[in-house]
């Protein structure tokens, strides 16, 4: 895969960094690493410049993240409440879950957009979630572009400094995205612990 998004990007230039940036968001799969890293290396070599790959990177994953955030209005607290009607007996969870959530999500969801949108897979993800909080469109947009900008610089910027070794970074990106999991995975682990202690302090 690296091979052929290095291809394309190279062959098509701002065009190809805007439509593999829109994928990386569709298709979380395709690593932002890669690309962004690349285009910066291209910098080094071709006519294209740090600002133009920057600015062409982020409306490139914006878009694609407003696409997730449609999915997200049509998979809304509505359309759950009748998969819980159906299987919530199953999965032990109730219409108050939802709300629970979707408060949490309105209450937080601007600084969690944020945050995850500088974390590899779950950047593209966090968009479906906040499509289906009704997230205000204005605001998701706001916070999705500045994380998305910050994001983008640091990784053009790495790949123009380090020009044919672009690559390296690609390899410290995985280090990266472990740890981001590992604390993510623990902040769920700490919910469900939280969780689990009201549920018995109210059965």
């Amino acid at each position: 895969m690296e091979n052929w998004i290095t291809q394309f990007t190279e062959q098509y230039g701002y065009w190809g960094v805007f439509l593999m940036m829109a994928l990386e968001n569709i298709f979380p799969p395709i690593p932002s690493e890669v690309i962004l890293t690349f285009s910066g290396f291209m910098t080094t070599y071709t006519e294209l410049t740090a600002p133009g790959v920057v600015l062409t990177a982020t409306l490139g994953s914006v878009f694609g993240a407003c696409i997730l955030y449609g999915i997200g209005l049509l998979l809304d607290v509505e359309r759950l409440e009748k998969l819980v009607d159906r299987w919530g007996h199953i999965l032990r969870v109730k219409h108050e879950d939802i709300y629970r959530a979707d408060r949490w999500f309105d209450r937080y969801g601007y600084w969690t957009v944020l945050f995850c949108r500088m974390v590899p897979l779950i950047r593209s993800l966090i968009s479906i979630p906040a499509g289906m909080s009704n997230m205000k469109f204005g605001m998701f947009l706001l916070f999705t572009t500045l994380g998305t900008l910050i994001w983008n610089i640091i990784l053009v910027m790495l790949g123009s400094v380090l020009g044919d070794a672009w690559e390296d970074i690609v390899a410290f990106m995985d280090v990266y995205s472990y740890i981001a999991y590992g604390l993510i995975a623990a902040a769920g682990v700490f919910a469900v612990i939280l969780f689990i202690r009201k549920f018995k302090k109210s059965a």
